[in-house]
């Protein structure tokens, strides 16, 4: 597998895993004690911290890509391993 594929692979699997991460950890400012902003959401979040979740999403993600490459190279998991899935006839 090539640099770049693993490259894209990574970006990929860093904002499918930033996009899980959003909702976690962030709390409003009625649940903080924090007095809302005039023509602030109630819903909005008064702790974000988009480095902090980038960070967090940067090594779960290396941690996924690294499965998936070794994966890749040693074949744990291969299409035959569901194979289950087909019907009958068309099993290999």
């Amino acid at each position: 597998m090539s640099g770049w594929s693993i490259l894209a692979i990574y970006i990929l699997v860093w904002i499918f895993v930033a996009f899980v991460l959003l909702p976690f950890g962030v709390r409003t400012d009625e649940e903080m004690g924090v007095d809302l902003v005039p023509g602030q959401a109630e819903s909005a979040p008064a702790n974000f911290r988009p480095g902090r979740l980038a960070l967090r999403a940067a090594a779960i993600a290396a941690v996924l890509t690294a499965i998936w490459v070794l994966n890749w190279e040693n074949g744990w998991v291969t299409r035959e391993t569901f194979d289950f899935l087909l019907p009958p006839g068309q099993r290999g």
